[in-house]
């Protein structure tokens, strides 16, 4: 499918602040290894922005450049980094603390994290019970902490001479949130700001922060935040990139793999059984039901989509689909996600799966901060606004257009995003039909 041509996409001039929200074991892990890849003592792995590659025309043509030589992203050299956090510990205190990253390593790059000290943080203890913290802003209404935070991004950014900022969610899971009517428009949304409604979560602050300030935004947690109908229409009138929501890591990115190969074969499914342990703060804060709850939806949503239950009934209606996530301090960020999968074959004969991922959460998650900082900045110089459905590759619960399925398939993620990049730069299409190499 050719594109008539490219689109214009403004260059990757000057500093690019990327500003995090929550400085614990994701956001450290993911600085400490840019600073460690800026030094050239370790290498961006699982980063599709640096290691990627991308076909372009025919298979015959043997174009396959770097994706980050085919589009125009910022280099590592000009990001700079800012947090906020309920604890005071700078980048390389929070990193020593979350305990993902050996200390010999952090040890090289001691400096640079240093000098990351978290800023205040927008927290409210009601919407994450288990989390207590010190460094913590205080205001009259949220919409008088949401200009406080206007303010300190206005103050951040030129104090680091940014040319462009993002802002990625890196914190805690929040309790559940249904839409609810304060949602429906700015107005209503601003006024419950004002009023202190408990619909306003912390997310929907920074998120609206953001947007006030420029800033295209990306959830990687399950909140709701940015899903919601005021926030959506404040990103497109500002013209504004957003996305999430919760970042794919350990067992929902197997099951995005998984799933997709079990329906191409056709092959039924009674049941997918999921624990998982883990003891990181992450752990501690779904081990309250409420936040469990946000966490649950998100993960469960996962295998209705791609298995279609409604499309094929034989195979896949009422499969038993259960997730545990149990809190248990020793492992720390070393989460294990354990599945049992009872699937069935040729003449409805019983088979079983079983997955034991021994996994990093951490390390799983910070290329997809780095990859998100990076394709928001560059959807916004491109002039994309609005919710960006071609970055539901690094997302458990991708934002979708209102009454849109979310794609859950991992394989059509990769090719929707690859060619969104094709369609920018004015490459051809690929569908994979590959009749023109027997025409």
């Amino acid at each position: 499918m050719p594109v008539p041509k490219p689109a214009e996409i403004s260059p990757a001039k000057g500093k690019l602040g990327v500003l995090l929200v929550g400085l614990g074991a994701v956001s450290t892990t993911f600085i400490a290894g840019v600073e460690a890849i800026k030094k050239g003592i370790a290498d961006p792995i699982g980063s599709l922005t640096q290691m990627g590659t991308i076909r372009l025309g025919k298979r015959t043509d043997n174009r396959v450049p770097l994706i980050k030589d085919f589009v125009p992203l910022a280099k590592l050299e000009d990001l700079v980094f800012g947090a906020w956090d309920i604890f005071p510990d700078s980048a390389f205190e929070a990193a020593m603390h979350a305990g993902v990253l050996e200390k010999d390593l952090l040890a090289k790059i001691r400096t640079p994290l240093q000098k990351i000290k978290p800023m205040k943080a927008v927290f409210d203890q009601s919407y994450v019970k288990r989390l207590q913290g010190t460094n913590v802003k205080e205001g009259a209404s949220k919409m008088k902490l949401a200009e406080q935070l206007i303010d300190e991004i206005a103050q951040w950014r030129k104090k680091n001479k940014c040319s462009r900022v993002v802002m990625i969610w890196a914190a805690s899971t929040e309790i559940f949130l249904k839409q609810h009517a304060v949602y429906k428009n700015l107005d209503t949304f601003e006024k419950a700001m004002r009023e202190n409604h408990k619909a306003i979560a912390p997310s929907m602050i920074y998120a609206y922060a953001a947007l006030r300030s420029g800033i295209p935004f990306a959830n990687g947690a399950p909140n709701l935040t940015v899903d919601v109908p005021a926030l959506r229409m404040l990103a497109e009138t500002n013209q504004l990139p957003i996305c999430g929501k919760d970042f794919k890591t350990g067992q929902t990115l197997m099951k995005t793999i998984i799933a997709p190969g079990l329906k191409s074969r056709m092959l039924g499914l009674h049941g997918w059984y999921s624990t998982n342990i883990l003891g990181n703060r992450d752990g501690e804060v779904v081990d309250d039901p409420d936040s469990f709850k946000t966490k649950e939806e998100s993960k469960l949503s996962v295998l209705e989509y791609i298995l279609q239950p409604e499309v094929y009934p034989k195979l896949y209606k009422d499969f038993s689909h259960v997730v545990r996530i149990n809190y248990y301090p020793p492992r720390g960020d070393n989460k294990e996600g354990w599945d049992n999968i009872d699937i069935f074959g040729w003449l409805g004969y019983p088979m079983q799966i079983k997955i034991d991922f021994l996994c990093r959460d951490s390390i799983l998650a910070a290329p997809i901060v780095l990859d998100l900082a990076l394709f928001l900045d560059l959807a916004q110089r491109t002039g994309m606004k609005g919710i960006q459905e071609w970055l539901s590759f690094y997302f458990k619960s991708p934002q979708t257009a209102p009454g849109l399925y979310p794609e859950h398939d991992i394989f059509i993620q990769l090719m929707k995003l690859k060619n969104t990049l094709r369609h920018l730069r004015g490459e051809d299409l690929i569908t994979h039909l590959g009749l023109e190499y027997y025409d």
